[in-house]
């Protein structure tokens, strides 16, 4: 028995090791190996972007396609892959918000100039849409075409 509640005090204390907020800190994403047993290193690049504004107008299926074919397309030409999503964040006023959101997947370059590009991304929908953040989430990966 008292073996049976050590293992099961183990057990619980793995189980809640993982049960830890994320940190709220960011690190830089390094360039992936230069072995790819497939493909080129490359950075894939999520961007998650709010489709409601504070005032509650949701942006039109038409504000969206002139963002992304004026601001998105033309700083990625060689493509792109587009998703609606649902969303929820807690905003800066400690609130949980629930919204419909799109996705934006990018598979790019490692370089300084193709992440500028991805937050020239993020700073243009912030200003032109109201909105608080933009969630940017970079892998390292390797990528054939």
């Amino acid at each position: 028995m008292v073996f049976y509640k050590a293992t099961l005090a183990g057990a619980l204390a793995l189980v809640l090791a993982g049960c830890v907020a994320p940190a709220k800190t960011t690190t830089a994403v390094t360039a992936p190996a230069k072995q790819c047993q497939v493909g080129d290193p490359m950075t894939q690049t999520t961007l998650y972007f709010g489709i409601s504004r504070p005032s509650g107008a949701e942006i039109t299926a038409n504000e969206w396609r002139s963002f992304v074919d004026k601001d998105v397309t033309p700083r990625f030409r060689e493509g792109l892959t587009e998703y609606d999503a649902k969303g929820q964040w807690l905003n800066a006023k400690g609130e949980v918000t629930h919204e419909p959101s799109k996705a934006i997947m990018l598979i790019r370059g490692s370089d300084a100039e193709s992440s500028k590009k991805v937050d020239e991304l993020r700073a243009i929908y912030k200003t032109r849409f109201a909105q608080e953040s933009v969630m940017r989430v970079d892998q390292p990966v390797c990528a054939a075409f």
